[in-house]
């Protein structure tokens, strides 16, 4: 299994992949939906904050049906629309919001019905020991505190807007990122004092931050879709692996992560 991140529109996902063969079991393991092996490069298209997750689900997808690969391109949700709408070669979109997802099925390249897998929530991320003791969305509105949010086109810009608004504060951020992992790699990287992001995001980098719940959240809760394209190379493939994410074994590994189940 291979990982590719973009952050620019027009990337397009690298396939002609070979082989990857070891045995495992697993949901429909070896065979594709319509019964015939799954087997050839199978191109994912998803959210930044599915990295983790979506990893761990490759390699076990992978070893469930030898003969199959599967290429990441991780990034945020509007710059895969984009790529996508504009021809880059892929077979699943998993986005992290409904509106992302139908930038793509708007524009007929989507194929068959989306399928909402989890759910998400946000947090504030922080440094390690919390040095500024933020405890809430208001600590974040200090003229003297760097905050770093992500775009409002991205799904976890959308949901922080929601989560201000409902909590009365403004907050005027220093950095407005294209993605979550990019938000989060500013308070790991000690450029900011805070950002909003996602639980999952902040449980995979609990080692360099603190996460801080607060109320709010529950108003911008992310529903993630995932669909598969028409223009897939791999059809089959394509559909296998998104059984695989609905099956109970994609599922535990997903709410193990933190994501929610919708």
């Amino acid at each position: 299994m291979k990982t590719l991140r973009a952050a620019a529109a027009g990337l397009a996902a690298l396939l002609a992949l070979g082989s990857a063969g070891c045995g495992g079991d697993g949901p429909g393991a070896g065979t594709g939906t319509g019964g015939g092996p799954v087997t050839g490069p199978i191109t994912v298209f998803a959210a930044a904050s599915l990295t983790e997750s979506f990893t761990a689900i490759g390699e076990k997808f992978e070893a469930a049906h030898p003969g199959a690969t599967v290429t990441f391109n991780f990034a945020g949700s509007s710059a895969l629309a984009t790529q996508i709408n504009e021809g880059a070669p892929a077979d699943v979109f998993a986005a992290a919001s409904p509106q992302n997802l139908r930038i793509v099925t708007d524009a007929g390249n989507g194929s068959g019905e989306p399928t909402t897998f989890v759910r998400n929530q946000l947090v504030i991320a922080v440094g390690k020991g919390n040095p500024k003791k933020i405890t809430g969305l208001a600590g974040l509105a200090g003229p003297d505190l760097k905050v770093a949010l992500c775009a409002d086109a991205v799904p976890c810009g959308a949901a922080a807007e929601t989560a201000i608004a409902a909590a009365g504060v403004t907050i005027t951020p220093v950095t407005l990122e294209q993605d979550v992992k990019a938000a989060l790699s500013k308070v790991e990287l000690g450029e900011v004092d805070a950002a909003l992001v996602y639980r999952t995001d902040a449980r995979a980098s609990a080692g360099e931050i603190d996460a801080v719940e607060f109320p709010e959240s529950a108003k911008a809760i992310n529903d993630y879709p995932i669909v598969a394209l028409k223009d897939a190379r791999n059809t089959a493939g394509a559909r296998a692996f998104i059984a695989y994410v609905l099956s109970p074994d994609g599922t535990r590994l997903l709410t193990d992560a933190g994501f929610q189940v919708p």
